[in-house]
């Protein structure tokens, strides 16, 4: 609805809406040659609408925080000019603080566009006011970014409020295989060839900070990140579980956590304890402070008890205190590819329904919220949603925050995303990735679009 509040404001005679045409690009741009200052702003809403008409956009998400000036192309007209064109934009109509309010109310890659309007916008979405205040008003639900091969760091970032995928390209090397964690904008990847390089950066604003890992967490078989953002001063913490085989007994596995504070700059291991039958994975998140990560047994075929099992640890507690095992809440059924994850400070849990008999075939994908130490079931997908994917084998990521959880098929480009608040399945808009050889693998992350939060 705001461009039916914006339009009378801005689209004085000679403009108006029906102007607005593409077939009448010329007569709009002659209208501007008389009115360089208005034209941009008007060009800037038209081409946000247009754009929301379209599935997608091959544009990379402009750096907010490196955008120095304007675009030379857009100059501005004096006092003198205004008075002799008799020209009302839509600066002198409105008071800096509600024009400060409709931009934040754009989509966020229209917010960084809107920045070379004029320099006037640009001023106010570099103030600090305006990144102060942006989190209250913008109401933002989470992307989903999805790279095209395992080898890719350019890929395509869905946004769901508008339906569009943009092109985003990742400062990372994806000649390394990433762990990947998320939080409050903030995106963490940490590799796991060499093991001993971790970022945090914001894929919006393309700042990025290199995190030195402690040697003793280098050695692992298998290993989890999470990483949890203070909305209320920006630090961070991470929180790394892994887990190393011992020499002489393959049922035994050495469990350690190792937590880093951004605000102190330093490492704590304050937990390594040697488990029987289970070992850690990299499934993990923080929620209300609290570290959860999924377990694994490693017993034989033959076993039947629960393969999996869920663990804990506050965060808060900075030491061991009593054995981690003692927190352990086992699964609600036989899972595959179970995924942990916070939605608005409650731990949900998605994964695939495995057959009694056969755990690692799946009839079905489950959603459920922990409430105390028990289980409750939330959702199952839909059988033509669960169809659509085609064949899922044991194979599939699920990710999100807020209300939305995403799930995807590492055999195909297609997203599937769950409301926990309206209960609704929805597919997103196709994604421009396509599919170039039968073994071809994709892989993705859910993360909040922010310009506020930066490592």
């Amino acid at each position: 609805e705001l461009e039916y509040w914006i339009f009378p404001q801005i689209l004085k005679p000679p403009f108006s809406p029906l102007n607005l045409d593409p077939l009448c690009s010329r007569e709009l741009e002659e209208n501007a040659n008389n009115k360089a200052s208005l034209f941009p702003k008007v060009l800037f809403f038209y081409n946000l609408i247009m754009e929301w008409e379209t599935p997608w956009v091959d544009d990379k998400v402009i750096d907010i925080k490196g955008e120095a000036g304007i675009s030379a192309s857009y100059s501005e007209l004096s006092d003198e000019d205004v008075k002799e064109n008799n020209i009302i934009s839509i600066d002198s109509v409105l008071p800096d603080e509600l024009l400060e309010r409709i931009l934040a109310y754009l989509p966020i890659a229209s917010i960084f566009r809107a920045s070379s309007v004029c320099k006037k916008w640009n001023e106010i979405l570099h103030s600090h006011r305006f990144l102060q205040n942006i989190p209250s008003i913008l109401s933002q639900k989470p992307w989903y970014f999805m790279f095209p091969s395992a080898d890719d760091s350019i890929g395509f970032a869905y946004d769901p409020m508008i339906r569009k995928w943009y092109s985003i390209e990742l400062r990372c090397d994806r000649t390394s295989r990433w762990f990947i964690a998320s939080s409050c904008g903030l995106v963490c990847f940490m590799d796991h060839n060499t093991r001993n390089q971790l970022y945090v950066c914001n894929p919006i604003t393309k700042i990025s900070e290199k995190v030195e890992m402690p040697r003793c967490s280098r050695e692992f078989d298998y290993s989890g990140l999470a990483i949890s953002v203070d909305r209320s001063s920006g630090n961070y913490t991470i929180a790394i579980v892994i887990s190393k085989d011992t020499p002489d007994d393959f049922v035994q596995w050495i469990l350690s956590i190792h937590i880093y504070c951004s605000e102190a700059m330093m490492w704590l291991s304050p937990v390594t304890e040697t488990l029987t039958g289970w070992r850690g994975g990299d499934s993990c998140v923080v929620c209300d402070g609290v570290f959860y990560f999924l377990i694994y047994s490693t017993r034989g075929l033959g076993f039947r008890g629960n393969r999996h099992g869920l663990l804990s640890y506050n965060l808060s507690s900075r030491s061991s205190s009593g054995m981690l095992i003692d927190s352990f809440i086992p699964v609600p059924c036989p899972l595959t590819c179970g995924r942990l994850m916070n939605l608005k400070n409650k731990l949900v849990l998605v994964g695939g329904i495995g057959k009694q008999d056969q755990p690692g075939i799946i009839k079905g994908i489950g959603i459920w919220i922990l409430k105390g130490r028990d289980w409750e079931e939330v959702a199952r997908m839909p059988h033509k949603y669960f169809q659509g994917f085609g064949e899922f084998d044991d194979v599939f990521a699920s990710s999100g925050f807020d209300d939305l959880i995403y799930i995807q098929s590492y055999g195909a480009p297609c997203l599937l995303m769950f409301d926990m608040k309206m209960r609704e399945w929805k597919w997103s808009q196709k994604c421009p990735i396509l599919k170039r050889f039968p073994l071809q693998l994709f892989t993705g992350f859910s993360f909040e679009p922010r310009i506020d939060v930066s490592p």
